[in-house]
């Protein structure tokens, strides 16, 4: 894989069963037209799968990791441990409303940080992995500008929806 097609942002999940949560990542990043890749990967079903692509993620090109892992949620510590690369964990809500997973994701050693998100945020992962790429992209970094604008806009929108709003004792 060269440089112009080697993905700059790699989606790892526990399970497919994490899809419906980490679609919204995937979505924003190919809106965003980031090159990425997904995959599936288990701490505790592949172990040596996970060594062996964390080891080899920044070699290929990739700049940012994005791993969901619900339940004990090893898989972004695992691939912390094993890359340089930047790792943005997300916890998935299987179990124990997900607290189980936040705090294995949160709870890394000295050494060896894990990005993390809330709970089922993968959304934010993506705009998280956006942020750390527009650092030395300049079109990225636009494109992080106009969908923060975008967000205001729709707040401002949100306001001026509000405001038309006719209550008895409504003041504004």
């Amino acid at each position: 894989m060269n440089k112009k097609t080697s993905p700059l942002v790699s989606v790892i999940m526990g399970s497919t069963s994490d899809l419906p949560i980490m679609d919204k990542a995937l979505e924003f990043l190919d809106q965003m037209e980031i090159r990425f890749e997904v995959n599936a990967l288990s701490a505790h079903r592949t172990p040596k799968e996970v060594e062996i692509f964390a080891n080899k993620a920044a070699k290929r090109g990739v700049k940012v990791i994005i791993a969901a892992a619900g339940m004990a949620a090893a898989l972004p510590g695992v691939i912390a441990a094993n890359t340089t690369l930047p790792v943005i964990g997300v916890p998935i809500k299987s179990s124990l409303d997900g607290m189980d997973a936040a705090f294995s994701i949160m709870q890394m050693p000295p050494g060896i940080p894990v990005a993390t998100v809330a709970i089922n945020g993968a959304l934010n992962a993506a705009i998280l992995a956006l942020q750390i790429l527009s650092l030395t992209d300049k079109k990225l970094m636009r494109k992080m500008s106009d969908y923060k604008q975008g967000l205001k806009a729709k707040i401002v929108k949100a306001n001026e929806d509000l405001a038309k709003l006719d209550y008895n004792y409504k003041v504004n």
